[in-house]
């Protein structure tokens, strides 16, 4: 791996691209300092720990939410931006054939996501605004102040994760999510190490725990690369004077094809009645709710599991559709060994995908409930929870292809081998 990284540095546009993206994550970095004027951050920080929802966010935002600086939303009003985009894309006909037109169709759909973020900036920055109005100063200037500092730091932050996009290394907005989240990493290792110096936490305990993060961590990487492969056979044409089709390949199927999104949309229905009780802490009944989806308890696991579950199924339902598979397969002369063209290929795909889409599922359920089994085990607050591992990992293998992708273009040896 290190002579793999060396002969990266030595390819001087890939040492260019790796330069630029550093640079452009320390500035998002420096930027989560910068604090939005009015607003009292201890103040802030004491709404946030009362969240549960709240402290994911600031765990995405690398701790700018905490601290409420002008990177305070991320860049979820993006995430959510494209995650809508999708889903109309396949309601809405016309955005259908734009992203069916190439390139050309994909900036337009682009674009129409800037513009569904800048929006949505808005509608988020107007929902903090209120709920941290204990958190700042009086006056309706104080309230146009924050906003458009919230609203422009994550327009700022979509325009990084572009340029990083373009001109760097991987993709710009994970990179930017990624660096969120290691960035708490220091912070937690050097709690813990506190804790053991005083004797709160057992060493053999602690050194279970490592040994244990370490094989989630190889089971999500095997996981997240894992898929089926259903072998195509291309009958042969012939054009003219050229043959074309005649050999065979596969069609891959990705065991995990939702990503972590299933488990933020059930984290964000879960904790979202938590949240609301802090912003409206008179309200007996927000207060009621809350109490009764605490994360501890065995309802919240088991709600937290089946909704994991519906969304994997739901999001893979949206971005995969078996019929225009088959039908493409079929345009081009494929076919599955065995398998009639058309209507039955269509149906052979669809149970393929719904029998990997369930072990995907549990997986996503079981990785997702795992820190809160062992801080009831161990009794630690295991703040770095599965979301954030799916992330980290994730976007590390996606950098690491980016790079390898580069790297044999240029007849060099990568990171697989």
């Amino acid at each position: 791996m290190l002579e793999a990284l060396r002969n990266a540095w030595k390819i001087p546009d890939l040492r260019r691209r790796i330069k630029y993206t550093a640079l452009m994550l320390l500035l998002f970095r420096m930027g989560t300092f910068i604090p939005v004027p009015r607003m009292d951050p201890a103040a802030v920080r004491s709404i946030v720990e009362r969240g549960a929802l709240l402290g994911f966010f600031d765990i995405i935002a690398g701790g700018a939410f905490s601290q409420f600086s002008v990177f305070a939303m991320s860049i979820t009003p993006y995430i959510n931006a494209s995650i809508i985009m999708q889903l109309l894309t396949i309601v809405i006909p016309r955005l259908e054939e734009l992203a069916k037109e190439g390139e050309a169709g994909r900036k337009i759909i682009a674009q129409y996501t800037r513009y569904g973020t800048v929006i949505l900036g808005l509608i988020q920055a107007t929902g903090l605004s209120i709920g941290f109005k204990s958190a700042m100063k009086p006056g309706f200037l104080s309230n146009i102040v924050v906003i458009v500092s919230l609203t422009a730091g994550t327009a700022f932050l979509m325009w990084l994760g572009e340029q990083i996009t373009e001109k760097g290394i991987g993709n710009g907005i994970s990179l930017l999510i990624f660096t969120g989240i290691v960035s708490r990493i220091p912070a937690s290792i050097i709690q813990t190490y506190a804790l053991v110096r005083v004797g709160t936490i057992n060493i053999l305990l602690l050194a279970v725990i490592a040994i244990l993060g370490v094989a989630v961590i190889v089971g999500v990487i095997a996981v997240q690369e894992a898929e089926r492969r259903l072998p195509v056979q291309y009958a042969k044409r012939i054009v003219g004077r050229r043959v074309y089709g005649g050999q065979s390949t596969h069609m891959p199927i990705k065991l995990n094809s939702a990503g972590v999104i299933p488990v933020i949309f059930a984290m964000s229905i879960l904790m979202f009645p938590s949240t609301l009780a802090g912003f409206f802490p008179s309200s007996k009944f927000m207060t009621s709710i809350a109490e009764f989806l605490q994360p501890s308890g065995w309802l919240y696991a088991v709600l937290y599991a089946m909704l994991i579950v519906f969304f994997t199924y739901f999001y893979t339902a949206v971005t995969f559709n078996p019929v225009d598979v088959a039908n493409n397969m079929k345009k081009y002369g494929g076919f599955i060994p065995g398998i009639r063209p058309g209507r039955p290929t269509a149906e052979y795909i669809s149970r393929i995908v719904n029998r990997i889409t369930l072990v995907g599922a549990l997986f996503l359920a079981a990785i997702a409930l795992l820190p809160y089994f062992m801080t009831a085990i161990s009794g630690l607050n295991i703040s770095f929870g599965g979301t954030a591992l799916l992330i980290v990992v994730g976007v590390a293998l996606e950098t690491m292809k980016s790079i390898e992708a580069q790297m044999l273009m240029r007849h060099y040896q990568g990171f697989l081998k």
